[in-house]
């Protein structure tokens, strides 16, 4: 859990007159609100995700080590049909990421409309990952889930190295990757590859996926830092469908049968294919040592293909936009301030056709859409270091979205064109938060802030071809209370938070007999609870020769905990009283646990735990996914051979072939609520680099 893990990487960039005093060992910087501060002098709620961490589990996805951070789920649903939930943000996401505003390498990663295409990224081109919790994201624009800032691995100074791994397991499969790199005291480059194939665990869930990767930065004179960054996606999986109870507990490896009205997936060849290119630009110009213009530019485009029960849907689409903050550090009355202000900028057109699915092709068409999407903010916060070790925040952002959408033709009802546009009002997100250092190994925050989220395109227009015009933003309040700290001297650390999310026109979805999902809003919700993570080392030994190829050993524990009240308040729209019925797609208790052992001869291994509470299916709490316990372990031996590196692993999930649902199906239709996950499985694998 590498929320708590001091990483020497973080500590070279942290800067010592942000920190009050010194501290024993190393630890995590937070980049998250433009401070770079210390993670123990950052008043929010914030998980850090290092590779070091990613490595401890299975490469073939981020779940598992996402799930490390206490209040942040990642669910699969199908193979690589990832779904993100912060503080119970799954009631909004039947599919994908919505509610949560996520950037790669600092671009904006979400697209305009507000959807997160999370499947593209491959766990091996992440190098560390930040999640801010709930509306604290107020530099980041609209948004009541939070924010998550993925970046590719950083390349250390003057090295090359190039390397090769491959994977093979169960279920099919297959992986390899390529990595090459070179880095010097004034630039790097960074190329990497990942291809993987899968034949899936359920009938109609197989996988392919190859990414591809390029990070370039050069300091191009002593004031200016230029950084570019690639990724293209090429993807394809099947979508096996939700099971019924029965259908679940009978065969959880079929997918979902046709009846005598309708075809099942396998029928309709039902998949998801992407091809998808992401460019972004970046310019960081130091006027002086107190300020700093950071802009980013990108541009994106994408073509997909999904074939379901019902549609056929043939989307393409076209982003651009950009981010530009300015930064300035002084001093008032001897003590810090720091000022940032800047905007950021989305717009995208896309051309969206949907035709009837004849058995995985496209029949005849039933709607051709023109999409065009135009958001943006602006921002300004405030830290200023206040006596006694007091450190104030104050931040907000100011919010627009637009939607237009021109149906050119409606062949079922309505073959000429007509128009649709919404405008969101201008919305003002505010934060507050004020954190007292009591000593190096304890501080305090407390946090009030405020957010509003729009509905995404997707939810406007879902795909049975009506338009939901009347669909509001979701806004809320969130009241947060945390503590971090440590003892003996680093080697036992731990955190702890409570909060309270009140949010209003909350945005919950349900699933037609076709498998559509649609959207309203509800009267409110009240998100109320603890998270809780800690780690320590119950043995730690420098290595006896320190040197290339040698590791110290040690054996370190962890684990992190979340405690969820989650609640209907007021349903107005429902027509029925749900207060204080629990909600839906939510589960009171999350526990991730585990072991990190190493040792200098380069042995390692890493056990680990997963624990999730029930879950309740419907708004009326009448259905419960059953909850579950999953094992697993990875271990291995790295080792350095002079310039040779060798890393040969092995690993095995769900070791008591458990059946359990990670993606549930929320408020479906006949009763289709269960994704089951993979049974027991094992992988192996070996990767080689050679250094210079």
């Amino acid at each position: 859990m590498a929320l708590l893990l001091p990483q020497p990487r973080a500590f070279a960039q942290t800067q010592p007159a942000d920190t009050a005093r010194a501290v024993a060992l190393p630890e995590a910087t937070v980049t998250g609100y433009g401070q770079r501060l210390p993670l123990r002098r950052t008043a929010a709620a914030v998980g850090v995700l290092e590779a070091r961490t990613i490595e401890q589990f299975s490469p073939t996805a981020l779940t598992q080590a996402v799930n490390t951070l206490p209040g942040v789920r990642l669910e699969e649903r199908a193979t690589a049909s990832y779904r993100l939930s912060i503080r119970g943000s799954t009631l909004r996401s039947p599919f994908g990421v919505r509610n949560v505003k996520v950037y790669y390498n600092g671009i904006p990663y979400t697209e305009a409309s507000g959807s997160t295409p999370l499947n593209l990224l491959d766990p091996a081109i992440i190098g560390r990952l930040e999640v801010l919790k709930g509306p604290a994201g107020s530099v980041y624009g609209a948004g009541t889930g939070g924010v998550a800032l993925f970046s590719t691995p950083e390349v250390a100074a003057g090295t090359s190295r190039v390397a090769a791994g491959a994977t093979v397991g169960s279920y099919g499969l297959r992986r390899s990757t390529i990595i090459a790199e070179t880095g010097s005291a004034t630039s790097s480059v960074r190329a990497q590859y990942a291809h993987q194939e899968l034949d899936g665990y359920r009938v109609q869930s197989a996988l392919r996926r190859d990414v591809f990767t390029l990070d370039a930065h050069t300091v191009a004179s002593t004031k200016t830092t230029l950084a570019a960054h690639l990724l293209y996606t090429d993807i394809n999986y099947q979508l096996p469908g939700g099971l019924t109870r029965a259908q679940y507990a009978a065969d959880p490896r079929q997918a979902r049968p046709g009846t005598a009205t309708a075809p099942g997936t396998v029928a309709q060849q039902a998949f998801y294919a992407s091809r998808t290119g992401l460019l972004g630009l970046t310019h960081d110009y130091r006027f002086t040592e107190q300020l700093d213009l950071l802009t980013t530019l990108y541009g994106s485009g994408t073509a997909i293909r999904t074939p379901y029960l019902v549609d056929y849907e043939r989307n393409t689409a076209l982003g651009l936009g950009g981010r530009t903050a300015l930064s300035y550090r002084t001093a008032l009355a001897g003590r810090v301030l720091r000022l940032q202000g800047g905007g950021e900028w989305q717009g995208s057109f896309a051309s969206g056709r949907s035709y009837q699915n004849n058995a995985g092709t496209p029949g005849a068409l039933r709607y051709d859409d023109e999409i065009t999407t135009a958001t943006g903010f602006v921002f300004a916060q405030a830290d200023y270091a206040l006596p006694a070790d007091w450190l104030l925040t104050v931040a907000a952002s100011y919010n627009r979205l637009h939607y237009g959408i021109a149906r050119v033709s409606n062949a079922a009802t309505r073959p000429t064109e007509y128009r649709f546009s919404r405008d969101f009002r201008p919305e003002v997100s505010p934060r507050v938060a004020l954190l007292k250092e009591f000593s190096p190994t304890l501080s305090v925050y407390a946090s009030v802030s405020t957010g509003f989220s729009p509905p995404t395109i997707e939810e406007i227009r879902p795909s049975d071809a009506s338009l939901n015009g009347e669909l509001q933003a979701e806004r809320g309040t969130s009241y947060e209370l945390g503590a971090r700290g440590n003892f003996f001297a680093n080697r036992l650390v731990y955190e702890l938070t409570a909060f309270d999310l009140e949010l209003r026109q909350t945005v919950v979805s349900s699933t037609t007999d076709q498998g559509t999902v649609v959207f309203r809003n509800t009267g409110s919700t009240h998100q109320r609870g603890l998270e809780a993570a800690l780690s320590g080392w119950l043995w730690q030994a420098a290595p006896a020769a320190p040197g290339p190829g040698t590791a110290p050993s040690g054996l370190r524990a962890w684990a992190s905990y979340a405690y969820n009240n989650f609640r209907f308040g007021s349903y107005p729209s429902s027509g029925r009283d749900l207060h204080g019925n629990r909600l839906t797609g939510t589960t009171p208790h999350t526990l991730s646990a585990g072991l990190d052992f190493s040792h200098a001869t380069g042995f390692y291994l890493n056990p680990n735990l997963s624990h999730q509470a029930r879950v309740v299916l419907n708004d009326a709490n009448t259905e419960e996914a059953p909850g579950y316990w999953v094992f697993g372990a990875r271990g291995g031996w790295r080792r350095t051979w002079g310039r040779l590196e060798t890393n040969i692993y092995a690993g095995l999930d769900n070791a008591t072939n458990r059946k359990y649902s990670l993606g549930n199906d929320l408020n479906a239709f006949g009763g289709r609520y269960f994704q089951p996950a993979p049974g027991r499985s094992w992988y192996a694998g070996a990767q080689l680099g050679w250094r210079w």
